[in-house]
């Protein structure tokens, strides 16, 4: 038979640290719109889902105000912030930069990587016709990031896995919103793959300015 200490250090190896527990818990719920901008979030509410005390909570909910997906009101909760006009157009001038470089080093494009675009293409295709609109996001944000992590610049990997929480976030509400976008999508990514296996880097780049400068609209209001 285990003793205590052995079942208790058995249990603590099976699950994460309350706080991390409840901040993936409430992350993943501001990711995939469980929990939208301007929900607020109470600690009680919020221990009694994730099945902790209120001390994690607070922590997770520290966490989270730094990165900025929620603000903290003392004696009341959380409150989620909606995705701003603002932040739409610095994730998107920043996407520009990182992924029209990345899009013309990327030629000639290796086979390797011409595969696991053609892959992830694939499987988007699968989750958005199965309505998984949260996972295709998660897909649609990989597709971007093989192409930016195959020029090996570290520095640039590292400063667009930076933007990988805002943009997901983004990338959901936009595909709840404007539900017909996510054929554009799919018929963008197919276009940035063949200019990428013909070797033509200047369509490659237009096709990324054009998929990634859409985003811009919606910082405007425009689109429709």
């Amino acid at each position: 038979m285990r003793t205590a200490v052995e079942h208790s250090a058995s249990q603590s190896l099976k699950q994460p640290p309350a706080a991390d527990r409840v901040y993936a818990h409430v992350k993943q719920g501001v990711l995939d719109r469980r929990y939208e901008g301007g929900t607020l979030l109470t600690e009680g509410e919020l221990a009694e889902a994730v099945g902790v005390s209120r001390t994690p909570v607070r922590e997770a909910l520290l966490r989270l105000e730094v990165e900025g997906l929620i603000r903290l009101y003392p004696k009341k909760g959380a409150l989620v912030l909606p995705v701003s006009a603002q932040e739409i157009a610095d994730v998107v001038e920043t996407r520009l930069l990182v992924e029209e470089h990345a899009a013309r080093k990327a030629v000639p494009a290796p086979p390797g990587l011409l595969g696991r675009l053609t892959e992830l293409l694939e499987r988007q295709k699968e989750q958005a016709a199965a309505g998984d609109l949260a996972a295709a996001a998660v897909t649609d944000r990989s597709f971007h990031a093989e192409i930016v992590r195959s020029g090996g610049n570290e520095i640039l990997s590292r400063l667009y896995d930076q933007l990988r929480d805002r943009q997901l976030r983004m990338g959901v509400a936009v595909m709840h919103s404007h539900p017909d976008r996510i054929a554009k999508t799919l018929a963008e990514h197919e276009e940035i793959l063949n200019a990428l296996r013909a070797g033509d880097a200047e369509a490659a780049v237009g096709v990324v300015h054009r998929h990634v400068s859409w985003f811009s609209n919606l910082a405007r209001g425009e689109v429709r």
